[in-house]
């Protein structure tokens, strides 16, 4: 009887249950996991994934040359538990003949609903509120204490009006919000229609925003995008939310405008780095709002999350068609 030769897959942490079973259940595999919650020391990945046919990672994970090259010659997929692929090294994937798999649509919702929420705590400025009534400065009634900024009849402006950021205009538009901005590499008609959204520069967006939404993939053109620049063009009563990748934005110069009061608040779902440092300066400010990044943290989405990845890495070794495969 001939021995059937088994893939091996190397699995980055410790995934949602649904996911670990699909692969558990692949008679054509062997599997192994890093089996922690915390990320795999790159010591570890690169002993874990030499001789891998398959790897399923996470956004924490940087799949660069140096891990494609201790994986070795067998490599043929890479599913990563993320929409966002920027922990990847693409040219040099490309360049190997590896397929990557990704998770997009099945974390927009989950992620449109947090964004909605750190955009209201952070203009209703709630953990402000809470640690008064924790540290009784909650006192009587008083007409201007903890006066925030509310979304009826104002603009909202989105950077990125991708899937997860019309998602959050979807959201935000029974709150009375008067008129959408938005911004991108280029004006998405189709999508802004049922919005009424306006097209228009960055700088415009930032000028002309009571609140800013960043929803854009980060790319090279997006580095760094809110910067000194930016702040200095936003409104002083002006709140600024990001849920897309951290490097999107500068922190010293957010710093800087918080701290001066040139804008009026922030809530931040994404850092750089992450976790951010507790000494780190924004956490000192009482009107920034920090997120540990827990976007599509459901446990219904982080689930499907998981089951999508196991079955992209399981389709692509195969050799059949991925049910989300990012064409490189």
């Amino acid at each position: 009887m001939r021995q059937v030769l088994l893939m091996k897959v190397f699995v980055t942490r410790r995934i949602p249950p649904e996911g670990r079973a699909a692969l558990a259940r692949a008679a054509d595999c062997e599997v192994e996991h890093w089996d922690s919650d915390e990320p795999i020391p790159v010591k570890e990945l690169e002993r874990g994934v030499a001789g891998a046919h398959g790897l399923l990672c996470l956004l924490s994970d940087r799949v660069d040359k140096r891990i494609l090259d201790a994986a070795g010659a067998n490599l043929k997929v890479i599913s990563t538990l993320s929409v966002g692929v920027d922990h990847l090294a693409l040219d040099e994937i490309k360049k190997r003949g590896i397929r990557v798999g990704y998770t997009p649509d099945v974390l927009t919702d989950a992620t449109a609903e947090l964004a909605v929420s750190l955009l209201l705590t952070t203009c209703r400025r709630l953990p402000e509120a809470i640690e008064e009534v924790k540290n009784g400065g909650w006192t009587s009634w008083k007409p201007l204490w903890l006066c925030g900024y509310g979304l009826t009849q104002s603009t909202v402006g989105i950077v990125g009006l991708g899937r997860i950021g019309q998602a959050i205009a979807r959201r935000l538009k029974p709150f009375g919000v008067q008129r959408f901005l938005y911004t991108g590499r280029q004006p998405r008609p189709e999508e802004a229609a049922e919005f009424q959204a306006e097209f228009v520069s960055t700088p415009e967006l930032a000028a002309q925003s009571d609140f800013i939404v960043v929803a854009c993939s980060l790319t090279p053109a997006t580095k760094g995008l809110c910067n000194k620049d930016f702040f200095q063009k936003m409104k002083e009563t002006a709140v600024f939310v990001n849920i897309s990748r951290g490097d999107v934005v500068n922190q010293d110069d957010l710093y800087q405008a918080l701290a001066s009061g040139q804008i009026a608040a922030a809530g931040l779902d994404v850092t750089t780095p992450e976790p951010l440092p507790t000494n780190h300066p924004l956490l000192t400010l009482k009107n920034c709002v920090i997120l540990p990044h827990i976007g599509s943290a459901t446990h219904r989405t982080r689930n499907t999350m998981s089951m999508l990845a196991a079955n992209n890495l399981l389709a692509g070794l195969r050799g059949e068609p991925m049910p989300s495969e990012l064409m490189l």
